[in-house]
């Protein structure tokens, strides 16, 4: 097997975790606050799977965006040497690489608003 294979097989075990998790706190965690005030207590193993679906979703989401914005900028900088009237639109294709993190970082403080 490809060390590239191995790299999205990890990934993709990763995000199926991340996935179980997410679904798990989102679940079994109360909606709103009025059903938390009714509640005694959360139960410690779904804090402890929401902080770890947090951290994978801040975490993975980092480094795709880190993989996108170096395949993309690796082949904007070559495009940019052929033609340097690409610029702006290149500029764009780099800040959507970019929004995976601000997607998975926006999916964590989602995660922690839902745990309490």
């Amino acid at each position: 097997m490809k060390p590239r294979a191995k790299l999205m097989a990890f990934v993709l075990t990763l995000a199926a975790v991340l996935v179980a998790a997410a679904t798990l706190v989102l679940v079994a965690v109360p909606a709103t606050a009025a059903e938390a005030a009714a509640t005694v207590a959360i139960d410690p193993a779904i804090v402890r799977w929401g902080f770890i679906a947090a951290a994978l979703a801040a975490g993975l989401s980092a480094l795709a965006a880190g993989y996108a914005v170096a395949q993309v900028g690796t082949a904007a900088v070559g495009a940019l040497a052929e033609k340097p009237e690409l610029l702006g639109r290149v500029l764009i294709l780099v800040g959507l690489a970019e929004g995976i993190a601000i997607y998975g970082l926006i999916v964590a403080i989602l995660i922690f608003n839902r745990i309490g």
